[in-house]
């Protein structure tokens, strides 16, 4: 299954403040070694309870828009029962379930099939986890 199924795992730094970072030249990258033209599927998975994948258009205020909405959903406040780390950071346990901690994309001739404007991206709200992981895998 060596020739079907490839993965990788990105180290991503981001930061001491609330991010949205473009994975899209990273998992462009990867298929060009991966898919070697061929078809099939990218699966872009976070493995961390308080990040998330989004697929969204950004550079025109996009990713600052859903980091603003994700403040007017899940206010960084003393609500939220999980109360250890920075104050509010209980809503970036629920993060996960707004932005989900995965994605999976076709593939086709060995790139990913994005619109116009999509890019692939690691949101994360946890400012007190400036270390994460992405791994992408290419099945195919």
């Amino acid at each position: 299954m060596s020739d079907t199924f490839t993965t990788r795992v990105l180290n991503v730094t981001t930061g001491s403040s609330e991010r949205v970072i473009d994975l899209t030249r990273e998992c462009e990258s990867f298929l060009s070694e991966a898919a070697a033209g061929r078809d099939g599927l990218l699966n872009i998975f976070v493995p961390h309870a308080t990040a998330g994948i989004a697929v969204i258009e950004t550079g025109a205020g996009s990713d600052d828009d859903l980091l603003a909405s994700l403040h007017t959903l899940l206010p960084a406040d003393d609500r939220w029962q999980h109360r250890h780390g920075s104050p509010g950071h209980g809503r970036d346990h629920v993060l996960p379930a707004f932005v989900p901690p995965h994605a999976t994309l076709p593939v086709v001739g060995g790139s990913l099939e994005l619109g116009t404007w999509q890019s692939v991206c690691l949101v994360d709200t946890n400012v007190d986890n400036a270390d994460r992981h992405v791994r992408l895998s290419f099945l195919g």
